[in-house]
C-alpha cells in the first residue's frame, strides 16, 4: 500500500495525486474516498483536475464521466474503464492498494 495524504488534507469535492509509474488519482466524494487511474482512457488527461459530483468525475478534456466506484466510463468519448484501487483509511491517513488493482474490462 502507498501513502496518499492525511484524511485532513483531502477535503470534500476535492482531488489528489499519488505520483508513480502509473499516476493515481484519490477523490473524497461526499466523504467516502476512492482511487482511481489519473489518465482518462479515451485521451491523455488528469482525471484528478477533472468535475466530481457524488461518485462520479467528468474528464476535464472531452467530458467523459467515469464512475469512481468501478472506473467505467458512463458516456462517451470514453469506452475504457480506468482502473480502480482499493482505499484503506488508518489512524487519519489515506492508503491506496495497488497491489490490488481492479482488471480494466
Amino acid at each position: 500500500m502507498i501513502t496518499a495524504c492525511a484524511v485532513d488534507d483531502l477535503p470534500v469535492g476535492e482531488s489528489v495525486v499519488v505520483p508513480g509509474d502509473v499516476a493515481i488519482a484519490v477523490f473524497n466524494a461526499d466523504g467516502e474516498f476512492y482511487a482511481i487511474d489519473d489518465t482518462c482512457s479515451h485521451q491523455d488527461a488528469s482525471l484528478s483536475e477533472g468535475w466530481l459530483e457524488g461518485c462520479f468525475v467528468e474528464c476535464p478534456l472531452h467530458a467523459a464521466l467515469f464512475d469512481l466506484r468501478t472506473g467505467m466510463p458512463t458516456c462517451l468519448p470514453a469506452k475504457k474503464a480506468v482502473r480502480t484501487y482499493p482505499v484503506v483509511v488508518q489512524d487519519g491517513v489515506i492508503y491506496v492498494d495497488t497491489g490490488s488493482r481492479e482488471a480494466v474490462a
